[in-house]
């Protein structure tokens, strides 16, 4: 059966599934309206199969949830990896984990493909050391839509939504939770962590890890045009045609399409529809210059972009950890200093560590100290310490 026709049905189940349940709960009774369905509410669950298990796995589900974007409430799916055994006293600790850029259409949606390969031995870490693993696909990954990639509020809720529904259906999993996130995910990790404790405050958050968070981006953006100097970040066309998809999405006043060439025009169409391995295939020596048809430094477009990818730098109540790669050739670390000043500017005292590494060889690099933060939190530390971690910034700084 062809592989587009295998996506549409899958999109297709979720949405009358979702339209199912929210009209039962509309007309629960005869003559009386009752509540919406609430965000966090497990709409289909399977077991996820053997093939996709982590290693360390107990127990393994494939959801489909409630969560909201910016037109309400909207369904997504993810996974839930219980570990083996009887769960410690209070329940299964959670890791909400927020995965990096792995392509923008249904087929890439790792409850449905798999945990990147390259990233799958870190997540199956946590379940090593005891922890339960919350892992959104993020919306339109998996569900009917364009993906919002890089919207941050939007991924903050499947993120924290993404635990709402794993206790649904693994009771052994305890209200307390941490997001870690890497690159994409990490983006969504710094939003979660400023939004989690009053989205959702039935849970108890206690933190966030993020490793090379895109930021900066939108103070990029009003360079960008026809005379654009070529890519010099790895994947830079790719994400760039994630971003331009979903903000066309988004904004459908702006006319975005306006801003792009035929090719540019032919690569955000195919994005959502094709599986990143083929996607790649169509991106190869084509760069962000070939893609625009006139410069995105217009103010309508430019307040959009500020709005759709600006990280925030303040109104985090929990400890946040902040872990970056010297040599990321995704996320270039300059952006992520200015990020890290400009939030301690703002009043807020981030950890912050360098390590060594490439984008994702940086989180294997800063494993051990995400560990042990994360730890100290669930150890009830509330300000947990990185060795390290204020090395770049004067004393009294914060760290």
């Amino acid at each position: 059966m062809p592989s587009g026709y295998c996506g549409f049905m899958r999109r297709l189940f979720v949405l009358v599934a979702t339209t199912i349940s929210a009209g039962l709960l509309l007309i629960a009774s005869p003559g009386m309206v009752t509540a919406a369905p609430a965000v966090g509410t497990v709409v289909e669950s399977s077991e996820l199969p053997r093939e996709l298990w982590l290693d360390g796995t107990g127990e393994a589900h494939r959801i489909t949830y409630l969560t909201t974007d910016r037109r309400g409430v909207t369904p997504s799916t993810g996974a839930v990896y219980v570990p083996p055994g009887e769960p410690p006293e209070g329940g299964w600790p959670v890791i909400a984990w927020a995965h990096g850029t792995v392509g923008d259409s249904d087929f890439d949606a790792p409850s449905v493909k798999g945990e990147d390969v390259r990233t799958r031995d870190y997540v199956a870490n946590w379940l090593g050391r005891g922890y339960a693993v919350a892992a959104t696909d993020f919306v339109g990954l998996g569900t009917p839509g364009v993906p919002p990639y890089l919207d941050g509020r939007t991924a903050a809720h499947a993120v924290i939504d993404s635990v709402r529904a794993a206790r649904e259906v693994a009771p052994s999993l305890s209200s307390r939770w941490v997001v870690v996130g890497l690159s994409q995910g990490g983006h969504a990790a710094v939003f979660t962590a400023q939004m989690a404790t009053d989205y959702a405050p039935e849970l108890d958050y206690l933190g966030a890890v993020a490793t090379g968070v895109p930021s900066n981006i939108e103070t990029l953006a009003p360079f960008a045009g026809p005379n654009f100097p070529p890519a010099i970040l790895s994947g830079l066309t790719n994400f760039m045609t994630f971003v331009i998809a979903g903000m066309r999405d988004v904004y459908p006043e702006l006319n975005i399409d306006s801003y792009l060439t035929p090719l540019g025009r032919s690569l955000v169409d195919a994005a959502p529809e094709i599986p990143y391995e083929e996607f790649k295939k169509l991106t190869e020596g084509v760069s962000v210059a070939q893609m625009l048809s006139r410069s995105l430094d217009e103010p309508d477009l430019q307040a959009a972009i500020r709005d759709y990818l600006a990280v925030p730098v303040s109104g985090f109540d929990r400890p946040l950890f902040i872990a970056q790669g010297i040599a990321d050739r995704v996320v270039p670390f300059p952006l992520t200093l200015k990020l890290i000043n400009d939030m301690r500017a703002a009043g807020s005292t981030p950890q912050f560590r360098m390590y060594p590494g490439d984008h994702i060889p940086s989180m294997f690099n800063a494993e051990a100290d995400q560990a042990a933060f994360v730890e100290e939190l669930f150890g009830g530390n509330s300000e947990p310490t990185v060795p390290g971690s204020s090395s770049l910034f004067p004393s009294g700084s914060g760290s």
